[in-house]
């Protein structure tokens, strides 16, 4: 076995002097395990989506139409899942995805995130509405791979200020999430009357940030606080923006660009057409939109409208190693992981994300071994079957 499915033995071998995983290696029963541990609040957050949360149990119903059909006698004693992304260098197909707020669920929060990130040699994709701000989740990140994610502002002058400030701070691709220029309907929340924002958690970036500051009379303290906070609603999301803003981007980052929330393809067409580096299929896990398109069902289509002409990634639904085969065999080049790694962190800080992080990895390679392929490469829509 690779390093990467090694932690099947690894397992093994610490039951030998009765040494059990803390947490389960069935990846589907975090949900529930975290639905016990997490206050109702923290809970909700991470595990709620938009409005009936119909999308999100259509992301979830879209995987399992999608069976894998496995192949015998190919010789699949030598495995290698190690890829290239925008750049970036991956032991596997696998990123973190941008989640913000993370000391909801744990006070370590982006930091552990960075911390076991680091340690399984995957890219973390750091969230503009961190608890930590970009620069600290960078050194607890060390070494590793990280890419930025901007949630664009309305100031102009602070979105080209978080670009500098991430540039600096080594990330070495931006992903610009554009389906949350303003919150959805969320019924989990809005039941609690919870937005982490307004109590000072997941605005780390905004209010360490110097143009943030001067437009709030100085340094973020008690005194201002409220006026900062304020500053942040009027500022964080810009629903004016259109196609022609992207060459805004353009101006302030001289690294790959990546669009996330793309569901349609003439939106992936005319982000091919603006230059952009990438797309990244996503729905944002059934938060935004209810009712919205199983990301998994956009994919096909997107593939075939831009080829090889940009990179796509995808994102929203995926619980398993085993799940990431599968938009990997529908054309994309690699695959976010959102609310599984965000709970192990809830239950188990860093460790617990570096044991989700490595369940995913082994299974994968396991789930590709065992259907007789050894590289990302070798998946096609032929892998699967599609079934009703």
């Amino acid at each position: 076995m690779s390093p990467l499915a090694d932690f099947q033995n690894e397992i093994y071998l610490n039951g030998l002097g009765d040494v059990l995983p803390e947490l389960p290696t069935d990846l589907t029963r975090l949900e529930a395990l975290a639905a016990e541990r997490l206050t109702e609040r923290a809970f909700g957050y991470v595990a709620g989506s938009a409005g009936s949360e119909a999308t999100a149990r259509a992301n979830r119903a879209a995987f399992d139409r999608w069976r894998i059909v496995p192949r015998m006698l190919r010789d699949v004693a030598h495995r290698d899942l190690s890829v290239e992304v925008l750049g970036t260098a991956m032991p596997a197909p696998v990123l973190l995805a941008p989640i913000g707020v993370q000391s909801t669920f744990h006070p370590d929060g982006e930091l552990a995130t960075a911390r076991a990130a680091a340690s399984c040699g995957l890219t973390m994709v750091s969230s503009t509405a961190a608890s930590y701000t970009m620069e600290e989740a960078a050194e607890a990140n060390g070494d590793g791979a990280r890419w930025y994610q901007l949630y664009w502002p309305k100031d102009r002058d602070l979105a080209a200020s978080f670009l500098g400030r991430a540039k600096a701070a080594g990330y070495s691709a931006l992903v610009v999430t554009l389906d949350t220029f303003t919150m959805a309907w969320r019924p989990r929340d809005l039941d609690q009357a919870y937005l982490p924002f307004l109590r000072g958690v997941g605005v780390a970036n905004y209010f360490a940030d110097p143009v943030f500051q001067k437009a709030v009379g100085g340094p973020v303290t008690d005194a201002n606080r409220d006026t900062a906070l304020l500053h942040w609603v009027a500022n964080f999301g810009n629903p004016t923006l259109t196609w022609d803003d992207l060459g805004f981007l353009r101006e302030h980052w001289d690294g790959p660009i990546a669009l996330k929330g793309i569901q349609h393809p003439d939106d992936a067409r005319r982000a091919v057409a603006a230059g952009m580096d990438g797309v990244i299929v996503s729905n944002h896990g059934g938060r935004q939109v209810d009712g919205a398109i199983a990301s998994l069902d956009a994919l096909p289509a997107i593939v075939e409208a831009v080829g090889d002409r940009t990179t796509v990634l995808f994102d929203s639904g995926v619980r398993t190693g085993a799940d990431i085969a599968k938009p990997l065999a529908l054309g994309a080049k690699a695959v976010l992981v959102g609310r599984p790694y965000a709970y192990g962190l809830g239950l188990g800080g860093e460790a617990g994300v570096r044991h989700v992080l490595r369940c995913m990895m082994a299974e994968l390679e396991l789930t590709l071994t065992l259907s007789g392929h050894t590289r990302p490469g070798d998946l096609s829509p032929d892998v699967l079957a599609r079934v009703e």
